[in-house]
């Protein structure tokens, strides 16, 4: 009788060149730095990437650190379920769960949207990013963007967003505009800056005020769609931001992994928000599980991977603005 060995777990810290650089209302950079968990039982292996996050207090080491801590849980057998419990929601915990999602979907021969009872993902349009700068420099990246169907506009406060706004909006007449302030208005100036999506045909606005000092949101008549980034993790949040935004942004580096982010979208849709399913800049490791919440969402961003010098080897398919669901060999 053959014992099969353990489940063992790798984890390691990645970097990937972005073309150019990323700028938003944070600071800019020009690599993205990502956290790959791989988990191998037998002849499978399933992987899992995150991007750890400063603004949640994330950073690289201590997540890699999260992640190898748990090895030995691992090796004892450790399910999705526990892993809820173990670890909080974050960057650490989304590369392990989408790992055993992997692992769990390779092992069993079937795809990952089967776990969930979910027929098989179709193609998405994906938002497409233009990054904070002057209104000249985003008139010129949404004029060569301009042939794609949704933008998504980095703002970041101080005065100047009402005319990036009508810069872009200018440069390309017929995209659908969503913008992300990155918390970066304040409520004296909501109004206006809101008033002055509006007029451009935005269609949405990601987190305009900081989270924790959002009260404003739930005083005011709002023209467009607000949707909660940063004020917003998981389902323990939902209920309070009702009053406040209209729609919710599900990134599986917030909910801890894909395990969180199908039960939150059902949670959000039950209350009434409209689904935002975003990502960190990273590769179409990350963007992968994504694609089973883009299913439900209203918006879609995982444009991540268009914004690398180069991506992973098997990296979904993007056809201009459309993205296709993963193959088995990227993930799940």
């Amino acid at each position: 009788m053959t014992v099969s060995a353990p489940p063992s777990l790798r984890a390691r810290i990645e970097q990937w060149p972005i073309a150019g650089s990323f700028t938003i209302s944070r600071g800019a950079k020009t690599e993205a730095i990502v956290v790959v968990a791989e988990i191998q039982h037998g002849a499978h292996a399933g992987r899992g990437e995150c991007v750890p996050y400063a603004r949640y207090g994330e950073s690289p080491e201590t997540t890699l650190a999260a992640i190898r801590e748990l090895e030995t849980a691992i090796a004892g057998g450790l399910t999705r379920d526990a892993l809820q419990e173990l670890l909080p929601a974050g960057a650490a915990r989304n590369a392990l769960d989408c790992a055993m999602i992997d692992l769990a979907a390779r092992t069993r021969g079937r795809r990952a949207w089967e776990l969930f009872g979910a027929p098989p993902p179709y193609p998405c349009t994906t938002a497409y990013t233009i990054s904070l700068g002057t209104p000249e420099a985003m008139a010129a990246a949404a004029a060569k963007a301009a042939h794609r169907p949704l933008l998504k506009i980095k703002l970041g406060g101080g005065g100047g967003d009402a005319a990036r706004i009508a810069a872009v909006r200018a440069a390309a007449p017929s995209s659908e505009l969503i913008v992300d302030a990155n918390e970066a208005w304040t409520p004296d100036d909501l109004a206006s800056n809101l008033d002055a999506c509006a007029k451009a045909g935005v269609t949405l606005v990601e987190q305009p005020l900081p989270a924790g000092r959002d009260a404003a949101l739930a005083h005011i008549t709002r023209p467009i769609a607000v949707c909660a980034d940063e004020s917003i993790h998981d389902r323990a949040s939902l209920a309070a931001l009702r009053d406040r935004y209209d729609a919710v942004n599900i990134k599986l580096d917030k909910t801890g992994g894909l395990t969180e982010a199908m039960a939150m979208a059902d949670a959000a849709q039950a209350l009434g928000f409209e689904v935002m399913v975003g990502c960190m800049v990273a590769t179409s490791l990350a963007m992968a599980p994504a694609m089973l919440v883009a299913q439900r969402a209203r918006y879609v961003d995982l444009d991540g991977p268009l914004l690398l010098a180069k991506d992973r080897e098997d990296g979904l398919r993007y056809d201009g603005s459309t993205v296709y669901p993963p193959d088995a060999r990227l993930w799940g």
